[in-house]
């Protein structure tokens, strides 16, 4: 069985956020306001199906999906690139791979004790995220 990843979540760490904007092409301004962010995530699973806000002082991003089934994501307020996303398991690790304008991106989430794990990536770039439960 899966995990269940439902929760409020406050990130504590986060590495290379800096080389991942980057490889998403976000601009200079708007790279240093974010690295400075201390986003919130509140994750709402209802068996295959789930919904991620992430809050922060600066933009607020949606995304809703159902594991298993192609969508379309518009990353409006990250880096306004549409793409083709799809998302399984793989084994306990929630995984997405979003085909669009940039290569090899996507992303990963697990647990870990009482963290949530977050690994994003794009064209050879990885922030690597943790989480703690609000």
């Amino acid at each position: 069985m899966p995990a269940d990843l439902s929760g409020t979540w406050n990130l504590l760490s986060s590495d290379n956020f800096e080389g991942y904007m980057l490889a998403l092409g976000i601009d200079f301004a708007t790279r240093k306001i974010a690295k400075l962010l201390k986003p919130q995530k509140v994750i709402v699973q209802t068996g295959d199906s789930y919904t991620i806000h992430t809050y922060s002082s600066l933009r607020n991003y949606l995304v809703k999906f159902k594991v298993g089934e192609e969508f379309d994501e518009d990353n409006k307020g990250l880096d306004n690139r549409k793409c083709k996303s799809l998302v399984t398991w793989d084994n306990d690790r929630l995984t997405c791979v979003q085909k669009g304008e940039k290569k090899n991106r996507g992303w990963t989430h697990w647990l870990e004790g009482d963290e949530l794990h977050l690994e994003m990536f794009c064209e050879g770039q990885v922030c690597k995220q943790t989480f703690q439960r609000a």
